[in-house]
């Protein structure tokens, strides 16, 4: 088990992100890009009107993840708990007023529910998936991150937009029998579609330009995008697309079914950082292209 008190590490968090964030902008500069130009979404709905909830009464939070699910949560080259979940609570915490009684602990993945059924956290934070089965355990905030489906194509075999007028001469990579594949088959059918057995082989495939495109998930996307797997080959076209009922309602932070005021607690910190700029901050911090 990995812990984080807040209170007690308020500054090692806070200043390690920025020297992340100071890499990623030099980054963009050295390709041209400037922070401007990164497409950041906003998935909670600022017209709701909410009161900032009283805390006051609760000794401590909770919050439980993993250490293996990069960027939102991992061990950085130090050991030490770190990612977009880690920021995003240590954030929701300070517009709450509660750092100083907010702790975060990292377990392997498969305790999480049995940790919080034992009363040992007050809530989850590591993609848990929002399904009937979860629904029933637990309450959950509004997404705050949603994963999308892109196209990438090789730079020198252009896609005009729309892009899904433009499908029916290309041959587009999937990965077999993954949702997305079910995606590109229900909403671009005059694709033609080429499945690979698995997602590296589909990627390299496009990369020699034994397909056209690649459609996939667009967080992973943006990271091959930026290594040298790619060989600076490829870019995104169209997009991005979503799918609750292909690719899941995304990433909420999960409390216990009776604690829906903590849910609720938990909507409104996260609004204010949505209008604050704060979400768009941490976007830009751990994702070099934006997947949006």
């Amino acid at each position: 088990m990995l812990r984080l008190l807040f209170a007690a590490v308020t500054l090692l968090v806070a200043v390690t992100p920025g020297l992340a964030a100071d890499q990623t902008a030099k980054a963009r500069r050295d390709r041209g890009q400037s922070a401007l130009t990164v497409e950041t979404p906003n998935f909670v709905d600022q017209r709701q009107r909410m009161t900032k909830p009283d805390l006051s009464d609760r000794p401590r939070i909770r919050f439980l993840t993993t250490t293996d699910y990069p960027p939102f949560n991992f061990l950085d080259a130090r050991g030490r708990l770190t990612g977009f979940n880690v920021d995003l609570v240590r954030d929701i915490c300070a517009e709450l007023d509660i750092l100083a009684r907010c702790q975060i602990e990292a377990l392997p993945f498969a305790d999480l529910i049995p940790a919080m059924k034992k009363g040992d956290g007050e809530a989850i934070v590591a993609g848990l998936a929002m399904n009937a089965e979860t629904r029933r355990e637990f309450a959950f905030s509004q997404p705050y991150f949603r994963y999308p489906a892109r196209f990438v194509i090789r730079k020198d075999r252009p896609l005009a937009a729309p892009v899904a007028d433009h499908l029916g001469t290309k041959v587009v990579g999937v990965t077999k029998g993954s949702a997305h594949e079910a995606l590109l088959r229900a909403f671009f059918p005059t694709a033609k579609v080429q499945p690979f057995a698995n997602r590296l082989d589909a990627l390299a495939g496009m990369r020699e330009g034994k397909v056209d495109a690649y459609f996939g998930d667009g967080v992973s996307l943006s990271f091959w995008l930026e290594s040298d797997a790619s060989n600076g080959c490829c870019h995104f076209a169209g997009g991005p697309f979503l799918s609750d009922r292909y690719l899941g309602e995304g990433l909420s932070v999960a409390v216990a079914h009776k604690d829906s005021a903590l849910a609720s607690a938990i909507d409104y910190a996260i609004a204010q950082l949505v209008s604050k700029g704060r979400m768009s901050e941490l976007m830009l911090r751990y994702f070099p292209i934006s997947a949006f």
